[in-house]
Protein backbone atom coordinates (compact mmCIF):
# COMPACT_ATOMS: atom_id res chain seq x y z
CA UNK A 1 0.00 0.00 0.00
CA UNK A 2 1.46 3.53 -1.04
CA UNK A 3 2.06 5.82 1.95
CA UNK A 4 -0.53 8.35 2.31
CA UNK A 5 -0.21 11.98 1.66
CA UNK A 6 -0.31 14.37 4.98
CA UNK A 7 -2.82 17.21 4.87
CA UNK A 8 -3.15 19.80 7.72
CA UNK A 9 -5.32 22.65 8.02
CA UNK A 10 -4.92 25.84 10.28
CA UNK A 11 -7.15 29.10 10.66
CA UNK A 12 -6.21 32.64 11.72
CA UNK A 13 -8.27 35.67 11.19
CA UNK A 14 -11.79 34.16 9.83
CA UNK A 15 -14.77 32.61 10.64
CA UNK A 16 -13.83 28.96 10.16
CA UNK A 17 -16.35 29.32 6.75
CA UNK A 18 -13.83 27.56 4.86
CA UNK A 19 -13.30 24.45 7.28
CA UNK A 20 -16.66 23.73 7.29
CA UNK A 21 -16.92 23.78 3.85
CA UNK A 22 -14.14 21.42 3.27
CA UNK A 23 -15.96 19.66 5.64
CA UNK A 24 -18.78 19.81 3.28
CA UNK A 25 -17.61 17.28 0.70
CA UNK A 26 -19.66 14.60 3.27
CA UNK A 27 -18.68 11.43 2.74
CA UNK A 28 -16.13 11.97 -0.29
CA UNK A 29 -14.15 12.59 3.07
CA UNK A 30 -14.05 9.08 3.33
CA UNK A 31 -12.44 8.74 0.10
CA UNK A 32 -10.06 11.05 0.74
CA UNK A 33 -9.26 9.22 3.89
CA UNK A 34 -7.87 5.99 1.65
CA UNK A 35 -5.42 8.44 0.37
CA UNK A 36 -4.49 11.15 2.78
CA UNK A 37 -3.71 11.35 6.18
CA UNK A 38 -4.99 14.20 8.61
CA UNK A 39 -2.51 15.94 10.53
CA UNK A 40 -3.31 19.22 11.85
CA UNK A 41 -7.05 19.89 11.80
CA UNK A 42 -10.26 20.24 13.47
CA UNK A 43 -10.40 16.38 12.56
CA UNK A 44 -7.90 15.40 14.82
CA UNK A 45 -7.32 18.01 17.29
CA UNK A 46 -4.04 17.70 16.36
CA UNK A 47 -2.73 21.41 17.55
CA UNK A 48 0.80 21.17 16.44
CA UNK A 49 2.05 19.49 12.28
CA UNK A 50 3.97 17.11 12.58
CA UNK A 51 7.71 18.03 10.37
CA UNK A 52 6.38 16.82 7.03
CA UNK A 53 3.28 17.57 5.73
CA UNK A 54 2.36 17.46 2.02
CA UNK A 55 -0.60 19.65 1.52
CA UNK A 56 -0.67 22.67 4.14
CA UNK A 57 -4.51 24.09 4.05
CA UNK A 58 -4.38 27.95 5.25
CA UNK A 59 -7.92 30.07 5.97
CA UNK A 60 -8.06 33.72 7.17
CA UNK A 61 -5.42 36.68 7.51
CA UNK A 62 -3.63 37.72 9.17
CA UNK A 63 -4.59 40.53 12.10
CA UNK A 64 -2.23 39.52 15.16
CA UNK A 65 1.51 38.97 15.81
CA UNK A 66 0.30 35.43 17.20
CA UNK A 67 -1.42 34.70 13.74
CA UNK A 68 2.04 35.70 11.74
CA UNK A 69 3.93 32.92 13.97
CA UNK A 70 1.31 30.04 13.48
CA UNK A 71 1.18 30.90 9.76
CA UNK A 72 5.50 31.05 9.58
CA UNK A 73 5.50 27.84 11.54
CA UNK A 74 3.03 26.18 9.61
CA UNK A 75 4.75 27.10 6.28
CA UNK A 76 7.95 25.29 7.88
CA UNK A 77 6.17 22.07 8.03
CA UNK A 78 3.96 22.46 4.64
CA UNK A 79 5.33 21.11 1.17
CA UNK A 80 3.09 23.07 -0.42
CA UNK A 81 0.51 25.31 1.14
CA UNK A 82 -2.64 26.26 -0.13
CA UNK A 83 -4.07 30.01 0.68
CA UNK A 84 -8.20 29.13 1.05
CA UNK A 85 -10.92 31.64 0.96
CA UNK A 86 -11.15 35.16 0.77
CA UNK A 87 -9.50 36.17 3.98
CA UNK A 88 -6.13 34.70 3.22
CA UNK A 89 -6.10 35.68 -0.62
CA UNK A 90 -6.64 38.79 -0.03
CA UNK A 91 -7.65 39.95 4.17
CA UNK A 92 -11.68 39.25 3.22
CA UNK A 93 -13.97 41.02 5.42
CA UNK A 94 -11.22 41.38 8.91
CA UNK A 95 -9.81 43.18 6.31
CA UNK A 96 -12.16 46.15 6.51
CA UNK A 97 -10.65 47.34 9.11
CA UNK A 98 -7.86 48.77 7.32
CA UNK A 99 -9.58 51.69 6.18
CA UNK A 100 -9.75 52.76 9.68
CA UNK A 101 -6.08 53.33 11.83
CA UNK A 102 -5.80 50.65 14.63
CA UNK A 103 -6.38 53.57 16.97
CA UNK A 104 -8.92 54.70 16.15
CA UNK A 105 -10.88 51.35 15.30
CA UNK A 106 -9.84 50.18 19.03
CA UNK A 107 -11.06 53.64 20.41
CA UNK A 108 -14.42 53.20 18.72
CA UNK A 109 -14.71 49.58 19.74
CA UNK A 110 -13.63 49.53 23.60
CA UNK A 111 -14.38 53.41 24.79
CA UNK A 112 -16.90 54.82 22.32
CA UNK A 113 -19.01 51.57 22.01
CA UNK A 114 -22.63 51.52 22.73
CA UNK A 115 -23.16 50.11 26.01
CA UNK A 116 -19.65 50.17 27.10
CA UNK A 117 -19.55 50.28 30.85
CA UNK A 118 -15.91 50.54 31.76
CA UNK A 119 -14.48 52.08 28.76
CA UNK A 120 -11.22 50.95 28.22
CA UNK A 121 -8.46 49.54 25.44
CA UNK A 122 -7.80 45.52 26.36
CA UNK A 123 -3.80 45.70 27.08
CA UNK A 124 -3.36 42.30 28.67
CA UNK A 125 0.14 40.95 27.99
CA UNK A 126 -1.74 37.32 27.41
CA UNK A 127 -3.45 38.84 24.53
CA UNK A 128 -2.24 38.83 21.19
CA UNK A 129 -0.30 42.24 19.74
CA UNK A 130 -2.79 43.34 16.56
CA UNK A 131 -1.36 44.47 13.76
CA UNK A 132 -1.83 47.49 11.89
CA UNK A 133 -3.40 46.21 9.38
CA UNK A 134 -5.41 42.53 8.17
CA UNK A 135 -3.02 41.25 5.62
CA UNK A 136 -3.04 38.56 3.19
CA UNK A 137 -0.65 35.67 3.75
CA UNK A 138 1.25 35.52 0.49
CA UNK A 139 2.57 39.04 1.81
CA UNK A 140 4.39 36.71 4.86
CA UNK A 141 5.32 33.58 3.56
CA UNK A 142 5.12 31.66 -0.11
CA UNK A 143 2.12 30.71 -1.52
CA UNK A 144 1.80 27.75 -3.74
CA UNK A 145 -1.83 27.77 -4.67
CA UNK A 146 -5.31 30.17 -3.93
CA UNK A 147 -8.66 28.77 -3.29
CA UNK A 148 -10.74 31.08 -4.22
CA UNK A 149 -14.22 31.99 -2.62
CA UNK A 150 -16.09 32.89 0.48
CA UNK A 151 -15.57 30.28 1.40
CA UNK A 152 -14.66 28.21 -2.15
CA UNK A 153 -17.05 25.24 -1.93
CA UNK A 154 -16.45 21.71 -1.18
CA UNK A 155 -16.42 20.81 -4.84
CA UNK A 156 -13.42 23.28 -5.03
CA UNK A 157 -11.90 21.48 -2.26
CA UNK A 158 -12.29 17.82 -3.67
CA UNK A 159 -11.52 18.71 -6.96
CA UNK A 160 -8.22 20.14 -6.13
CA UNK A 161 -7.37 17.93 -3.31
CA UNK A 162 -8.18 14.55 -5.51
CA UNK A 163 -5.97 16.46 -8.50
CA UNK A 164 -2.94 17.14 -5.82
CA UNK A 165 -3.37 13.73 -4.68
CA UNK A 166 -3.45 11.50 -7.85
CA UNK A 167 -0.45 13.79 -8.57
CA UNK A 168 -1.77 16.07 -11.24
CA UNK A 169 -1.49 19.60 -11.42
CA UNK A 170 -4.30 21.16 -9.86
CA UNK A 171 -7.18 22.56 -12.41
CA UNK A 172 -10.40 24.30 -11.41
CA UNK A 173 -12.65 24.73 -14.13
CA UNK A 174 -14.54 28.06 -14.78
CA UNK A 175 -17.80 26.70 -13.89
CA UNK A 176 -16.29 25.97 -10.46
CA UNK A 177 -15.19 29.03 -9.56
CA UNK A 178 -17.31 31.61 -11.75
CA UNK A 179 -19.45 33.84 -9.25
CA UNK A 180 -21.80 35.34 -11.70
Amino acid sequence: MAEKIKVATTSLAGCFGCHMSFLDIDERILELAQVAEFDRSPLTDIKHCSAAVDIGLVEGGLCNAENVHTLREFRKSCKILVAVGACAINGGIPALRNRVPLEECLAESYLHGVGVENPQIPSDPELPLLLNKVRPIHEVVKVDYFLPGCPPSADVFWKFLTDLTSGHEPSLPYPLVHYD
